[in-house]
């Protein structure tokens, strides 16, 4: 077997936003990706394996086991790894660790929902939440708007919002700000990567002509965004298949009859091969779900075993 063995510190420096936005790009002008997942094991040690197969660009499997205890024992709680096999006659051409590609996919889905969707020179960026997912989203949305002039971040936990702001050095400037209602209607892109399981934005803050990015519900039973911020913006997803009936961001709204699936406007490969048009108004508020998905995993494996 010549499957190359790519870890994180071995590769990571060696990856760069404006790559991986084109590798998600140049993946969803592709036929569309065949999709699978499995979960195995009870909620508090889950295995969870994701596939897809896209024309063109071969096979991948990402395999990660969630031990939400872990930490208290000084070890992940996410472990694993992504397996990229070539698409003529299936070799193993790659073992990727599951955390970069996760790191990277995630992030860049989120920014390139924002360059198609936001209006073209944001000033202001606010990120909810302080963990791992927002310490990638500073370097990549400041390495694709280079318009922002200043990154707000806000958590739950004030000390943790404002670590983040210490360590976030780079271009653009980062702090910490203690209202969460303020900063929203301040700011021309909000993105959110929290674990809440009840919103933690309200339609009401977010001022005409925002673009809210929400990462964090990845469960049906997790949502960031209130009723009224759904039913007024403009809807948009990474992946009908892996958002729409899966997360609870739009699966509990459309439940209780605040929208139909019908709200949602377009997905990526809408957006991207379609040429579905993105923002109507300069006005508007548009949601992006960010759901992610096997097929973006792939594409992002595929051009860190191209790149790194």
């Amino acid at each position: 077997m010549d499957a190359r063995i790519i870890t994180y510190d071995g590769a990571r420096s060696a990856l760069d936003w404006p790559g991986a936005l084109a590798a998600l790009e140049d993946g969803h002008r592709r036929p569309k990706a065949e999709i699978g997942d499995l979960f195995l094991g009870p909620p508090e040690g889950t295995l969870l394996t994701r596939a897809a197969r896209i024309e063109g660009l071969g096979y991948g499997v990402k395999s990660v086991t969630v031990f939400g205890d872990n930490p208290a024992a000084g070890l992940p709680s996410v472990q694993g790894a992504m397996f990229v096999f070539a698409p003529e006659q299936g070799q193993l051409t790659a073992i990727v660790e599951s955390r970069l590609v996760t790191e990277i996919k995630t992030a860049a889905d989120s920014v390139l929902g924002a360059r198609l969707l936001a209006r073209p020179d944001p000033r202001h960026l606010l990120i909810v939440g302080a963990g791992t997912v927002a310490q990638s989203l500073v370097g990549a949305y400041s390495a694709a708007f280079p318009s922002l002039e200043r990154i707000s971040v806000w958590a739950r936990r004030p000390e943790r919002a404002e670590a983040l702001a210490r360590a976030a050095g780079g271009l653009v400037p980062v702090a910490a700000v203690a209202d969460l209602e303020q900063a929203a209607g301040q700011a021309d892109i909000v993105s959110s990567a929290t674990m809440a399981r009840t919103p933690v934005l309200r339609g009401a803050w977010i001022a005409p002509g925002t673009h809210v990015d929400l990462i964090g519900a990845f469960k049906a039973d997790m949502r960031e965004a209130d009723d009224a911020l759904i039913l007024g913006g403009v809807l948009f997803v990474d992946s009908r298949e892996t958002t729409l009936g899966h997360i609870g961001e739009l699966t509990i709204p459309i439940e209780a009859g605040v929208i139909g699936p019908e709200a949602v406007r377009a997905d990526f490969y809408d957006l991207i091969a379609g040429g579905v048009p993105g923002r109507p108004t300069d006005d508007a508020v548009t949601v992006f779900k960010n759901g992610g998905g096997a097929h973006m995993d792939l594409m992002i494996a595929d051009w860190i075993a191209r790149t790194a």
